[in-house]
């Protein structure tokens, strides 16, 4: 669901895990590469620091293609850094991003804000995110997040990672 007044979108799945699992794969950094990347794309963590205050910092690259640049910092990678508002294990996480560029309509902190609702043995996972950059439609911004649910449900669902908290 979008809201292009508001610049803000809201996306909704429920998953095979428990919010531990999922809390994990939202706060380990080789975890949060494997799933991030909405699509075909490819992340990097560049830095991390789990802890209010702390945050990380990662790029998203788009696979070439033939088609024009996408990208908002180079043509084909979206580098930004995320700062650790609020951790609460298996329940929450908000976090403020913002991009690596220099063009003003990708420019602004938007906060992204996921919450965790257990349900027997899966999870609601709710990622909502306020003041979108104008650069980006909040539509794309939603379609981008239902593929990164995508990878996560697939990483997430593995039996090896169910044991985990």
């Amino acid at each position: 669901m979008t809201d292009s007044i508001n610049r803000s979108s809201r996306t909704s799945r429920r998953i095979d895990a428990a919010p531990a699992v999922i809390y994990r794969a939202f706060t380990d950094p080789s975890l949060l590469a494997h799933w991030q990347a909405p699509g075909d794309m490819t992340a990097t963590v560049h830095a991390f620091d789990l802890r209010v205050g702390g945050g990380y910092e990662m790029s998203l690259t788009y696979p070439w293609s033939g088609q024009d640049a996408r990208g908002k910092t180079t043509a084909r990678e979206d580098r930004y850094t995320a700062r650790f508002v609020e951790l609460i294990p298996s329940s929450r996480i908000v976090e403020v991003i913002t991009f690596a560029t220099s063009d003003p309509a990708f420019m602004g902190e938007m906060t992204m804000e996921v919450t965790l609702d257990a349900h027997a043995n899966q999870t609601d996972v709710t990622i909502a995110f306020t003041n979108i950059p104008p650069g980006i439609r909040p539509e794309d911004n939603d379609e981008g997040t239902r593929l990164s649910l995508e990878k996560l449900a697939a990483l997430v669902e593995k039996p090896e990672l169910a044991g985990t908290t």
